[in-house]
């Protein structure tokens, strides 16, 4: 195992800072760009890791540490970012996301530190039945990785025709 708790943080406080360094300034068409029906923009995966930091993350590790197996997690709506966020600009977007994020990881150490044995205490998913605090702390990170591999794909796939015979060394333009 390669968890380890100052770790999962170093990302996580960096998620939103990388987030409005790569997006801020940056025209609508790099913005709205997606990889077709059904697919996010850049701006939809800020809303969706804001989502996630309401709903998502403490919630759970709440109710794992609180109250073990004996409830299940509610469902977390991954979609619900689709509906009617668009009000903000993407700047005020960042300090929600940031100032959300700051909390969290300040609760997250705050609850850790009350708890013997917090990493091993498990929950229960909806989907995958009991899980482990530490693997809902690991998921964490590798969502907000895995979000901004989307958004670098995404990017760079806009481009993909333009590369002419380069994109068979472009890795990035081959992944899905």
């Amino acid at each position: 195992m390669n968890f380890t708790l100052h770790e999962a943080i170093e990302i996580l406080e960096r998620t939103p800072v990388t987030l409005e360094t790569f997006l801020s300034g940056l025209s609508k068409e790099w913005l709205d760009c997606h990889e077709g029906d059904g697919t996010w923009n850049a701006v939809q995966v800020v809303d969706h890791l804001i989502e996630g930091e309401k709903q998502n993350w403490i919630p759970r590790l709440k109710m794992i540490l609180q109250e073990g197996e004996s409830m299940v997690f509610p469902v977390f709506d991954r979609h619900s970012h689709l509906k009617g966020r668009d009000v903000e600009n993407l700047e005020e977007k960042f300090k929600e996301f940031a100032a959300l994020r700051f909390e969290n990881i300040k609760e997250l150490k705050e609850l850790l530190a009350h708890y013997e044995n917090a990493f091993d205490r498990t929950g229960l998913h909806p989907a995958f039945g009991k899980v482990t605090a530490r693997q809902l702390i690991s998921t964490w990170v590798v969502h907000d990785l895995t979000h901004l591999s989307q958004v670098v794909r995404v990017f760079s796939k806009r481009y993909g025709e333009d590369v002419g015979p380069w994109k068979e060394y472009l890795g990035v333009l081959n992944q899905r």
